[in-house]
Formats: C-alpha cells, structure tokens, sequence
C-alpha cells in the first residue's frame, strides 16, 4: 500500500511541541489541573492563535488521556480537579468568489506553465472537492466511462470513500492533465506518493489575482462551489450534500439560503402566467383584475 503522509499527525505533533509540552509534558493524566489548561489557552489566545487552533490543542489532550486509559495506563484523571473547556468556534464563515474574482483566478492559471498543478486547482474550483481528496485522487478513481470520480476514504476527511458525479467541467480538466508514471493524478517529487504542499504556488496565484487576504486556498473554492451550485436552484440540500461529500444534513445548512432564494426566484416566474393573461385579456377586450383581489 502507498505511504500516506498523515496530515493531521503532523499537525498534532506541532500543537504538543509548540503549546502543550511545557505544561503536559512532564506530568500524568492525574497530575493535570484545570488550572494547566486555563494556561494554555491563555497563552495560546496572547501568541494570537484563532479559536479553533486552541480548540485543536486543548481536544489533543483530551484524546491523549483517552488514549491511555484504553490501554490501561494511568486512570482517568477527577473531573473534579480536571476540568478541559474548549472555547467555542464560529466556524460558519463561508468565503464566496464574485464571479470578477473567479474571472481574475482563471487568467491568473492561463499564465502559469504547470499543468500539474493548474489542473489540480481547476478540478477544486469545478467538483469542489477537499484538498485531501484532489492531492489523493489516482488515475484509477476517474472513470471516465461511467462519468464519475471516487474519493478514495484513504485521503478523505472522514475516511469515507465517496463517488462524485464528474460534471462536463472536471471532464475536460482532467483530460487536459498530462499522464505521468505516478498513478496520482497530481504527484509530488516522488511518483508513488502523493503531492503534500501547494502552498507555495497558491500563494503566488492568490497576489496575481488580486484575491482577499483572507482567502484561502481550496477550501474557499469548495465554499464558491457549494455556494453557486445551491443559488442555481438546480439542486435540491440533499443533491447539494451529496455532491459535497457531507456526512450530515447539519453541514450543508450553511447554503441553505442560498437555496431558498433560488427557490423564491424560481416562484416568481409564475407571473409571467398572469402577464400573458393580462395580454390576451387586453386582445379580447375583457378586463382582469388582480389575481389577490379574487
């Protein structure tokens, strides 16, 4: 089986390093206090980090103890000494391209000279897909037969291997992307593993764009995605959360109103109805009054 860098590994060992180590480090589950944990989230919040960094941190203890009592190390520490609070994140900022914005990152790929990775880039702004799933999609999980994409659980964020649709879009993305010996579509330096970082040239894309300083990479051209697929009115929530992977209902509520106003639009076409009985009325000579006023 291919060597998968684990992303999240290595985003833990960062966290224990930095901001955990130094308080957690040298003591048992037993030995924490509520007061250690009030230390570092507050000395995480003073270096800046957002909430949701600190919410990671202090959920790493969490899962660290957890750990260690299922395999009959030290006890579960009183949760009358030990008390962990993760701080609340408002994570519902959804980051949505303009169509200018989105006119702007197409001429800023058209005068890049990798197709690799301006390929990987094009696929993310068509299917929406996690940044997990493009950088570990395999020429094997494109079938272009049947006209679908399978996510391979191995790279997805819940580890659950999906099937998407591939749209008429990805289909030409990825009939454009050069076959190299890697059985990646996007390989990194080394043909068995799959690509790791893209920051570098996704930050150079973002200045020649002109794109927000808070826009970030991928994972706003998922939001553009989810948010101009469910404001076409062309797919129901259900269809929406299918084509994005969610595991619940809960997580595609964030569109939802994007939905409801496709669905208002769409409503109101039946005015057109009434206008052109109002047309043949002024032909017949008759008189039609509001249609509220019956």
């Amino acid at each position: 089986m291919t060597s998968i860098p684990d992303r999240n590994w290595a985003t833990d060992r960062s966290l224990y390093r930095h901001y955990l180590f130094t308080v957690v480090g040298r003591k048992t589950p037993c030995e924490l206090l509520t007061a250690d944990m009030d230390a570092v989230r507050t000395s995480m919040f003073k270096a800046g980090k957002s909430a949701q960094t600190v919410k990671h941190a202090l959920a790493l203890v969490k899962r660290i103890i957890r750990f260690g009592v299922k395999r009959g190390m030290p006890p579960m520490p009183d949760p009358s000494r030990l008390f962990i609070e993760l701080p609340k994140v408002d994570n519902i900022k959804t980051e949505v391209l303009t169509p200018a914005q989105i006119s702007a990152l197409v001429h800023a790929l058209d005068e890049e000279d990798d197709p690799l990775l301006t390929g990987l880039v094009r696929l993310a702004m068509c299917t929406g897909m996690r940044r997990g799933s493009l950088l570990g999609l395999q020429w094997k999980d494109v079938d272009f037969e049947r006209g679908f994409i399978t996510l391979d659980g191995l790279y997805a964020k819940k580890k659950h291997t999906s099937v998407i649709p591939m749209n008429s879009q990805a289909r030409e993305v990825l009939e454009q992307v050069p076959r190299t010996s890697s059985p990646f579509v996007f390989p990194g330096k080394n043909d068995d593993r799959p690509r790791v970082d893209i920051n570098r040239f996704m930050r150079r894309i973002k200045a020649k764009a002109g794109l927000p300083a808070d826009f970030r990479p991928l994972h706003s051209l998922r939001h553009t995605f989810a948010s101009y697929v469910a404001s076409s009115g062309k797919a129901s929530m259900y269809e929406l959360q299918k084509l994005l992977t969610h595991e619940s209902p809960q997580m595609t509520q964030r569109y939802a109103h994007l939905h409801d106003e496709a669905l208002q639009r769409a409503s109101e076409a039946i005015g057109g109805m009434f206008e052109q009985a109002k047309q043949a009325d002024n032909v017949t000579g008759n008189s039609l009054d509001s249609i509220t006023s019956r």
